[in-house]
């Protein structure tokens, strides 16, 4: 799988967060529950100041077996006291362009990437979702690296 290498400045995400891990058996539930929450329970119109329309799934905060997911997107400004407010840190990434139905490309993706001899950071890897179009979708994953 083809990726560049970028770096990044920081980037202030705004939406809603949960632990999981990738031995939960329930994570793509967990997962997927965060983005129905985002869009179907109206959150993401709460947001403010976002800088641009692109979802974001942030996963950071890595231990041994877990991580937070935040489902939420990009501001220039965190004003939501009541929702998650994280920092995607400035750094060097590996970034992976994917298209497809999206579910179906993220995971693919992602299980191509835990395969990978990347020197990850685990400071804060995330998705891009750069269009909504749920059967052909558009996605860069960006991969913190040391």
């Amino acid at each position: 799988m083809n990726y560049e290498v970028v770096n990044l400045e920081a980037k202030i995400v705004v939406g809603v967060s949960t632990i999981t891990g990738n031995s939960d058996p329930e994570m793509g539930k967990i997962i997927g529950s965060l983005w129905e929450k985002l869009y179907q329970g109206g959150i993401n119109s709460d947001i403010k100041n976002k800088v641009n329309r692109y979802a974001i799934g942030l996963y950071s905060d890595y231990t041994a077996d877990q991580y937070c997911v935040t489902a939420g997107n990009e501001v220039s400004k965190a004003e939501n006291a009541d929702l998650t407010i994280k920092t995607i840190p400035a750094g060097k990434y590996a970034k992976f362009s994917v298209h497809g139905q999206m579910e179906k490309a993220v995971a693919d993706a992602w299980g191509e990437i835990w395969q990978m001899d990347l020197d990850r950071s685990f400071t804060g890897d995330f998705e891009e979702y750069l269009n909504c179009n749920f059967e052909n979708c558009d996605i860069d994953i960006y991969v913190a690296l040391n």
